[in-house]
């Protein structure tokens, strides 16, 4: 670490007033799609990959592309069309932008008087595209709690209005997403998130509470390399929960249940519960959405998991899969041997201690 620079529970603050934060991946361990239907779901942030934003002052405001994930200069056309293909148009820079100007709009709507001065702002990550582990969301997690602490406005920005903040500024540019991700990457940790109509209607955001991350058991990670675009799953759902699908409304309420029934069972510590429930998400996922729109990669790293015996779901909407092996070790050893042969990669999950820090925990509604 630089010796200028001082150690926060949220971040890195520089004598110079150099701010660095970071933001994790995102699991979603039970319950989701539910969040975008007022339903529940249980996520934790994973420390294995993470997004990272530095900011420092500067005479102009100036956003950073990365050398790697906003490329502009190429060896070829054929290098173009390639890197397209495999990573997109997009990197981070917009994520940024739009962040920036959806923290200016909130700070203005709410009458939080900004301080003038001008930034740097440039970003890093290790997060695997495409992945459903929320990458986008971590790069404006990050630059929000770097721009909370350059305006010290931090104590004045609810930590439960934070998600929504973050949200805001994905939804500017198209991205299709709910609550959940956002709530687990501004909390860390493991945490329950009621996302019901009556809360939403009547406080902006759902009630989240934080659960102790030693409940879990051994968790893995399964995730391919060349993942479906997680964006685009939802859109015929919506729309038929919207139109009143009776398959839909009753199967979504009972993967809302299914973090309800989750939660106990982790407090309980009955594991075999939620290796249950876990498998259940998904099926009732797969029933919902069918296999051409879950695509048959994805399916595929589910299955995988399955045919030894582990428990297993989508960590978000399809790139991922988290897996679960009651069985201990000798299953893990299968898990793995089956994992490379089908061409998955697979990390033992570490999930990040709850990262709120004392500023953030006095904006707490009581």
């Amino acid at each position: 670490m630089d010796q200028n620079m001082n150690s926060t529970k949220e971040g890195l603050i520089s004598g110079s007033g150099a701010i660095q934060h970071k933001a994790y991946a995102r699991v979603g361990l039970l319950g989701n799609p539910s969040d975008v239907y007022f339903g529940k779901t249980i996520s934790f942030s994973l420390a294995n990959f993470w997004a990272s934003v530095a900011l420092e002052p500067s005479p102009h405001l100036i956003i950073n592309p990365h050398p790697i994930h906003d490329l502009v200069q190429f060896d070829s056309l054929d290098h173009l069309v390639n890197r397209l293909q495999s990573e997109g148009y997009y990197g981070g820079v917009r994520l940024l932008m739009s962040i920036c100007k959806l923290f200016h709009k909130h700070c203005k709507d709410n009458n939080i008087n900004l301080s003038p001065g001008n930034f740097t702002l440039s970003y890093d990550t290790n997060i695997p595209r495409q992945a459903g582990l929320s990458g986008s969301s971590a790069i404006v997690c990050a630059a929000l709690s770097c721009l909370l602490d350059f305006y010290k406005v931090r104590h004045l920005i609810k930590v439960e209005v934070r998600p929504n903040l973050i949200l805001s500024a994905e939804k500017e540019l198209g991205i299709v997403a709910g609550l959940q991700d956002r709530v687990a990457q501004v909390y860390g940790g493991l945490v329950h998130m009621d996302f019901s109509k009556e809360n939403m209607d009547k406080l902006g955001h759902g009630i989240y509470t934080p659960m102790d991350i030693s409940l879990l058991p051994p968790l893995h990670l399964i995730y391919a390399e060349n993942p479906s675009d997680s964006g685009k799953v939802h859109s015929t759902i919506r729309q038929r929960w919207l139109n009143g699908d009776e398959l839909v409304i009753s199967s979504m309420k009972e993967v809302a249940d299914i973090a309800a029934e989750g939660k106990s069972a982790i407090l309980k510590r009955n594991y075999q519960k939620l290796a249950e429930l876990m498998n259940r998400n998904f099926d009732l996922r797969r029933c919902m959405f069918g296999d051409e729109c879950l695509g048959a990669l994805n399916i595929e790293m589910v299955e995988v998991a399955r045919r030894v015996g582990a428990a297993s779901k989508f960590t978000g909407s399809g790139g991922a899969v988290v897996a679960f092996c009651p069985e201990g070790p000798p299953q893990v050893k299968r898990l793995e041997d089956e994992c490379r042969k089908a061409g998955f990669s697979i990390q033992a999950i570490q999930v990040v201690p709850a990262c709120l820090n004392d500023v953030d925990l006095k904006t707490l509604s009581k």
